[in-house]
């Protein structure tokens, strides 16, 4: 028989145990809480990590494009543009966007090299709007690309093309002449552009940019022949025609220094105005007051060996119009006319404005300044026409003015014109028309809407001598003269102190001569009266006087 024996436990230990599987674990159980525990923190992990991934990825962004002004990247699942805004300032007007796809294009052109601020709203899809929120906005600030000339000066062979460099590529190009320039798109970008080449030398003014919906500003590129001689291209091109005030440009294939040393080139006529050295090859002369005159030539002289290229003469300016010439003779009172503006005040007082207005005169009408006007004097008048009605107001004017009394409205006159304008310097003589009768043998004299002398008799030309019918205005006023010439049988006369001489045509003139008798042919042209009533004619005829003889 076996012996067995067996292990008997405390009872204390026994109790123990009970009271440790009541309240606490064994080994294998502690492992497998702490297993599930684990479980749950990385469970609870990931699923932060992916809500942080979707929502990191439901947020959009707004970047530069290069085509567009800006591109948005949408969120995870897709979403839209709701709005996007562009300004150039805080205080700008916004400007018209178009929205393709996720690019904003401008719908006017920017200027190149322009801050802008873009803001975006954009709309983020439903399934994660509750998450990130329906929409989100976005910022951004930008500045447009900007293209610019390897060189502003190019030397050119024969028949080589104007081909124009620029450091960037170009999707929009502008030229012509300055401040006319033509835009053309180019249709994709191009680092070298190809321009029409219109002579050997010349200058165009460009403008390119990098984008299509860009805008730039002009800049002058020009260009020469080959050679080792200095030369110059104008802008305006030589025989142009310009403004008083327009600039001159001369661009030089050398340095200014090396074409021109330190002397600036004289212009002519002698015009207010100074030379400005624009940069190291190009100069400007830019006038200054009065300019270079209505209907002037204007020219510059240069070095010896250099020459302008790329045109031929000097540039003109044009002169002022009949029309407008008239309009300042009535406003100046030399007319026995008023001239009233079309819906408005008129022109401005500047010699610029004026001199626009002498080139292209301003609308109105004329009215007769009196209620009682000479029929004769009325049939001589025509707006726009240089007839003698004109022609005696402003060879009036002129003498009144110290200028030769020769009824030509030359530079200097016009000049003379613009500031009586502008200054306010109007005639305060009024108007006066002398009629001579040679059936009647009388003279009247009308002043200012009124008859001063009514068919007093005189004595005209004999038939060997008559005196010329037709109209004149008097281009010599002399308070006593000596008269001489030749009889009609050929013998010389010489008569000293004739008093009271209007001169109107040739040798013949009202004045005053001591006769028997007066109302009948005696003189050799002239118009002779009684002393009395020559005193009496001679203040109303002052030089532009009209004589009308019939």
């Amino acid at each position: 028989m076996a012996n067995v024996s067996y292990l008997r436990t405390p009872v204390g230990e026994r109790s123990n145990e009970k009271l440790r599987g009541a309240t606490g674990s064994s080994p294998r159980r502690r492992g497998r809480g702490r297993y599930i525990a684990g479980g749950l923190v990385l469970l609870v992990l990931a699923i932060l990590g992916a809500g942080a991934l979707i929502l990191a990825s439901a947020h959009a962004s707004l970047t530069t494009d290069s085509e567009a002004i800006a591109k948005v990247g949408m969120p995870l699942g897709g979403g839209s543009i709701k709005s996007a805004t562009i300004v150039t300032g805080p205080h700008s007007t916004p400007v018209p966007v178009e929205i393709r796809g996720d690019k904003i294009y401008p719908r006017s052109l920017v200027a190149a090299n322009q801050q802008l601020t873009v803001d975006v709203v954009v709309k983020r899809p439903g399934w994660i709007s509750w998450l990130a929120g329906s929409t989100q906005k976005l910022h951004l600030t930008m500045t447009t690309p900007v293209a610019s000339l390897r060189s502003h000066y190019l030397t050119l062979g024969g028949h080589s093309p104007l081909r124009l460099h620029f450091k960037a590529p170009v999707e929009a190009i502008s030229y012509g002449a300055s401040g006319h320039l033509r835009r053309h798109v180019l249709g994709g970008p191009r680092s070298v552009v190809t321009l029409p080449r219109t002579a050997a030398a010349g200058t165009i003014f460009v403008a390119a940019a990098p984008r299509s919906w860009e805008k730039s500003k002009q800049a002058a590129v020009s260009w020469f022949p080959a050679g080792g001689a200095a030369t110059a291209v104008a802008s305006p091109a030589p025989g142009a025609q310009i403004k008083p005030s327009t600039p001159i440009t001369l661009t030089f294939s050398k340095t200014v220094g090396k074409a021109l040393g330190t002397h600036m080139p004289p212009v002519s006529p002698t015009t207010q105005g100074t030379w400005h050295q624009v940069n190291a090859h190009a100069i400007q002369f830019r006038p200054e007051g009065y300019g270079y005159g209505l209907g002037a030539r204007v020219n510059v002289a240069l070095p010896h060996g250099v020459k302008i290229v790329g045109g031929t003469g000097g540039w003109t300016v044009p002169p002022g119009s009949t029309v407008r010439l008239q309009q300042i003779l009535s406003l100046l009172n030399y007319l026995p006319l008023k001239f009233k503006y079309a819906g408005g005040s008129g022109v401005g007082l500047t010699a610029a404005e004026q001199e626009a207005a002498a080139i292209k005169a301003p609308r109105g009408h004329f009215v007769w300044r009196y209620h009682n006007v000479p029929s004769e004097l009325k049939g001589f008048w025509k707006v726009g026409a240089s007839g003698v009605v004109t022609k005696g107001a402003l060879m009036a004017f002129e003498n009144d003015h110290g200028l030769l009394a020769d009824g030509v409205a030359g530079p200097a006159v016009w000049k003379s014109l613009i500031g009586a304008v502008v200054h306010g310097k109007r005639s305060s003589f009024g108007y006066s028309f002398v009629t001579v009768n040679e059936s009647s043998q009388s003279l009247t004299l009308w002043h200012n809407g009124r008859t001063v002398i009514g068919g007093t008799p005189v004595n005209t030309g004999i038939a060997s001598a008559p005196t010329a019918t037709g109209t004149y205005p008097v281009y010599e006023h002399l308070p006593v003269t000596t008269m001489s010439g030749t009889n009609p049988d050929g013998s010389h006369y010489s008569d000293p102190g004739i008093p009271d001489v209007s001169y109107f045509n040739g040798g013949d003139a009202l004045h005053g001569f001591t006769r028997a008798q007066y109302g009948s042919p005696q003189s050799l042209g002239c118009v002779e009266m009684p002393y009395s009533v020559a005193a009496q004619v001679y203040p109303y005829t002052p030089v532009g006087t009209l004589v009308h003889v019939t």
